[in-house]
């Protein structure tokens, strides 16, 4: 049976306050919308609930077994929605993310320790992946994507650096022994070190300049999957291996510290940053 919680508190109100005018002033309703409620109440139960003079209220014995058991639970109602209302004072709870193994490494570590110590009640999951998975399904609130990963029927924020470069680098010994690239077609010459996504397909090798796009489709002695492993490219790249692919960001130290060298770097395109 279910019963209209607005219309049980204003039994309560009355109740306690021995009279509907009495009721109505310290709830902040009217007495008529009181007494509607009550009738409506009593009318739902087929039962009486309170006995009416022109002087004052009682409620009948089916009203003082009702007003028993109902303090405790309106209590705990109360409480309840306090704990909503919590919510609505700050933001509180769990979060959590999915997000490209790029940004949880060029994008959130100057993000998240500020938004934790202004939001210490929030709890933040961060879940690193290549695989795109939709964000929803995999039990995320939210997650990182690139204009051409972005779900249409998402709301996307931008987050991060609003424009990023993809880069080439390569060790000074290397390409002293086997050539600086010219043009991008250059490093089909080359040994070129790959990185390959969950779903098998390898990293594009696209350049622009002026204009003009082009793809190479590149051949070379390492292949890794992006993730975990993305820093063998580097590592080896370092070594002498051959020309690694990355975020210019990821690259940048080492190519600021002299070990790595920047190729083709005219070529190197520009594409928009990430977005929440």
């Amino acid at each position: 049976m279910k019963v209209d919680l607005g219309d049980l508190n204003a039994f309560v109100v009355v109740a306690h306050a021995k009279g509907f005018r009495e009721g109505a002033r310290a709830s902040g309703s009217s007495a008529s919308s009181l007494s509607e409620a009550v009738r409506r109440l009593e009318a739902h139960l087929g039962v009486r609930l309170l006995n009416r003079t022109t002087r004052s209220v009682a409620p009948t014995d089916a009203g003082v077994g009702l007003l028993q058991r109902l303090g405790p639970a309106l209590i705990e109602v109360e409480a309840a929605i306090d704990v909503v209302n919590g919510f609505c004072d700050r933001p509180t709870g769990a979060l959590r993310l999915n997000v490209p193994i790029s940004a949880a490494r060029l994008v959130l570590p100057k993000i998240v320790p500020p938004f934790l110590a202004a939001y210490p009640d929030i709890r933040l999951a961060v879940i690193a992946e290549e695989s795109f998975v939709d964000v929803l399904a995999a039990g995320c609130d939210a997650g990182i994507r690139y204009g051409e990963r972005l779900e249409q029927d998402m709301i996307a924020v931008p987050i991060g650096p609003r424009h990023q470069r993809f880069a080439l680098g390569a060790a000074p010994a290397y390409l002293d022994r086997r050539g600086r690239p010219e043009h991008p077609r250059d490093l089909l010459g080359h040994s070129c070190l790959q990185g390959r996504f969950p779903s098998g397909a390898t990293m594009a090798w696209e350049f622009e300049r002026d204009g003009e796009v082009i793809q190479v489709d590149v051949t070379g002695p390492l292949i890794v999957r992006l993730g975990g492993a993305t820093d063998l490219l580097v590592d080896a790249a370092i070594a002498g291996t051959g020309i690694v692919p990355l975020f210019e960001d990821w690259l940048r130290p080492h190519l600021d510290s002299g070990a790595l060298e920047p190729v083709l770097e005219p070529w190197w395109q520009r594409f928009s940053g990430p977005y929440l």
